[in-house]
């Protein structure tokens, strides 16, 4: 790993051992880009890879120089008004309203470790000589700001992080008017645009399109990153698949309103652009006054989808999620909510806790309704304290009921919401986001706090910390059940507006990490209506999020695959649900529903007296089996074989490897019964081709070659998991694969 400085041709070239990030400081003192991709050799010049020749039409920085066009020139942050015609990074207003700017370079700066990000979340060192950074200042003098770009550099990932502070020293007010976290200038447009994207119930849905001239996005205005696209776009050339070929992926560590673009050009250059959505945002800068924008992770693969996927999963897994269970086996839980809704007391909290813990299950999780005057979902958010009528002993009264035998005991809030029925609204009608003078909308019943208001995160704060300090909760799902409308607040002048929606999101990364601090041991999971804030950002607070509200198995496996493409399986909150389920209707098998939850952090959304004994037993079994296999399962490597996205999606596998490749899980399922079918073949992956694997309900044994190259030969039959189960729609099973310690097989040769 590291960072050069070609003084004479004035190049920064970041480089590891598998990855190269090249860019100049250009003839006009900006910065432009020449290469990203897999590590090339160091040299003292790259000058013969920066190419420009004149053309028609074009407008030039330079008096009698018909060349020099930055509309021409691959840029690394670029403006607009000078030449470039592309969509820029940045756009800053000044007070005699020109937008034109010229930041140049000035100085630089590369030294060990990565620097913090005053209040967001971003990835982290532990060690300084894990990473190296680069931060190229840049000054625009007639307005006397600075603009510091950014790059850290792993020695272990092939990753690029990048991010952005304005500063203004001048005497005027500046206003920001964009302000992306990076910008990559690729120099073709041979990719498809890969995006996770989706509605409530169905998140993370995988999406291909083919780049175009022109510009093509996802974004969010909601106020948050929204079920409806994930703040994550891969470019792939169009040969890559999940194994071979290049890949550029973009995560952006950010929770609110984001942009993710890529605009070519009539030259076919590919301009990738990341950050808070210039949509509605402004952010006024006072003298001595800076803005950071959240950080951006870029990928580079040479080796497929699958390779970047577990770039990102190592990376977020180990230094992006923090605290006590980064790293723990998280507790089998269930969640109260889809077996009593809001009808429940203490007495049958306490005895479905008990049945619970009596099957292997480990925390039982109270959701909504146990605060205020909670009996539906239209009163009592914000009014955090126990109801009486329900749980006469408090929430102290009930947990340490469910800690005397043996079990944990989690919370449900929705701290950034309040109800119209409820005390806090009475008393602070002015702590609600609107616009005065319009229509409140409302969603379900609900209305949203102003988190950009620190007096209102602060009484959130102690009304969340009085509960925890006093109440032995182990476990908390934090949930977001709307999005932002009418933004405004009451707090800041009118002009401030268009920094609200970010100051939102800052207010609530804040309110995380006090209770983190105070509360290190409490496991916090995130969750908006399911995936609605699925992003890396929360990753940084809560170390799990719940996926998505859709339990149902079978819908589970396109959430679960696509979320897989950026996200570790430790952070995939992923639960065993009812039957017929809740959402969709659809009945299926129990071992199925556990099969698909075992790849994430696992639980049960169900009512217990529902079950059957023969699926109590099955319970039993399915939590034994995870947690024997949990920690394969979470730090292990995730390869994905067959997609529910392609084809007829009928036959859905994955598998999960340990980094020694002595061992593996294997899971099939076989989503609708195909009549006089006949045999199946995957392909796996990850194994070591010379050591001999058995594979359970297999009384072969296989060389891990033969298991890669020939592959895993079933039929439908095969699939079900005892002798005596019937045949039928939404089967599956789970293969434990196992090195038997001897790797060689004697081979006779005829004389």
């Amino acid at each position: 790993m590291a960072i050069f400085f070609n003084e004479n041709s004035k190049e920064f070239h970041l480089q590891n051992s598998k990855i190269s990030y090249i860019i100049k400081i250009l003839k006009n003192n900006q910065l432009g880009q020449i290469y990203y991709g897999k590590r090339i050799n160091h040299r003292n010049s790259f000058e013969h890879l920066f190419k420009i020749k004149r053309r028609v039409l074009t407008s030039c920085l330079y008096e009698g120089d018909l060349e020099y066009s930055l509309e021409l020139i691959k840029q690394e942050y670029p403006s607009y008004g000078t030449s470039d015609y592309r969509e820029p990074a940045f756009q800053i207003k000044q007070q005699n309203g020109s937008k034109v700017t010229n930041f140049q370079y000035k100085s630089h700066n590369i030294y060990e470790g990565k620097p913090k990000l005053e209040g967001l979340p971003a990835v982290y060192v532990e060690d300084n000589k894990e990473a190296e950074t680069l931060e190229v200042v840049l000054e625009d003098e007639l307005i006397n700001s600075q603009l510091i770009l950014y790059y850290t550099i792993f020695e272990d990932y092939p990753v690029i992080i990048r991010s952005a502070k304005f500063i203004n020293n001048g005497q005027e007010d500046l206003t920001l008017l964009r302000a992306m976290s990076m910008c990559c200038d690729l120099p073709d447009s041979n990719f498809e645009m890969l995006q996770l994207s989706g509605a409530w119930a169905r998140e993370t849905y995988v999406k291909t399109r083919k780049l175009e001239t022109g510009i093509q996005s996802i974004s969010s205005t909601r106020g948050s990153s929204s079920t409806n696209h994930n703040p994550f776009i891969a470019l792939k050339r169009t040969e890559t698949n999940e194994y071979l070929g290049e890949v550029y992926g973009f995560s952006f560590v950010y929770s609110g309103n984001f942009l993710a673009q890529v605009e070519v050009d009539y030259d076919n250059v590919s301009r990738v652009t990341m950050g808070i959505n210039p949509f509605d945002f402004s952010w006024t800068l006072k003298t001595g006054e800076s803005f950071q924008t959240p950080e951006v992770v870029m990928v580079y693969s040479d080796k497929g989808l699958n390779d970047m996927s577990q770039i990102y999963h190592r990376l977020y897994r180990n230094r992006l999620a923090r605290g006590k269970w980064r790293n723990e086996r998280r507790p089998v839980l269930i969640n109260s909510w889809e077996a009593t809704y809001f009808n429940f007391n203490e007495e049958k909290i306490v005895n479905a806790a008990k049945a619970s813990y009596d099957l292997g299950i480990e925390l039982f999780v109270l959701d909504d309704g146990w605060f205020g005057k909670r009996d539906d979902d239209t009163t009592s958010l914000g009014d955090w304290y126990p109801d009486k009528r329900k749980l006469p002993n408090g929430i102290k009264g009930v947990a340490e009921k469910i800690n005397a035998f043996g079990m944990k005991f989690g919370l449900w809030f929705e701290p950034e919401m309040i109800s119209r029925e409820s005390e806090l609204y009475k008393k602070h009608p002015d702590w609600v986001m609107k616009t005065k003078g319009r229509n409140q909308c409302h969603g379900r019943n609900q209305y949203v706090l102003d988190f950009s208001n620190k007096e209102v995160v602060d009484y959130i704060y102690e009304a969340m910390s009085k509960i925890l300090r006093d109440d032995k909760v182990s476990y908390v799902k934090w949930d977001c059940n709307r999005n932002l409308s009418e933004i405004y607040s009451q707090a800041y002048p009118p002009e401030r507006q268009g920094e609200i929606a970010h100051r939102y999101i800052l207010g609530v990364y804040s309110l995380y990490e006090r209770l983190i601090d105070e509360f290190p041991n409490v496991l916090f999971e995130s969750c908006a209506s399911g995936g609605g804030r699925f992003d890396p950002g929360m990753l940084y607070y809560a170390p799990q999020a719940w996926a998505s509200d859709d339990t149902d198995a079978v819908e589970r496996l396109k959430i679960q695959y696509g979320s897989s493409m950026v996200y570790p399986l430790s952070s995939i909150g992923s639960h065993v649900a009812a039957s017929p389920n809740h959402q969709v209707g659809r009945t299926v098998p129990m071992h199925t529903r556990a099969n698909a939850a075992y790849f994430g952090t696992f639980g049960y959304e169900v009512d217990l007296n529902t079950l059957t004994e023969k699926e109590k037993l099955e319970v039993k079994e399915d939590i034994k089996f995870y947690k024997q296999y949990s920690k394969l399962i979470h730090d292990g490597l995730f390869y994905r074989l067959r997609s529910p996205f392609e084809g007829d999606g009928n036959i859905v596998s994955w598998m999960v490897v340990s980094e020694d490749k002595n061992e593996a899980l294997l899971a099939i399922y076989n989503i609708l019964l195909k009549p006089n079918d006949g045999y199946y073949r995957i392909l796996l992956k990850g194994l070591n081709p010379q050591f001999k694997y058995s594979i359970s309900g297999c009384d072969d044994i296989f060389f891990g070659d033969e298991l890669m190259n020939v592959g895993f030969i079933f039929d439908q039959d095969f699939l079900k998991n005892t002798p005596n189960e019937r045949m039928g729609d939404f089967m599956s099973r789970v293969f434990v694969i196992k090195s038997t310690g001897s790797h060689r097989i004697k081979v006779s040769r005829a004389k």
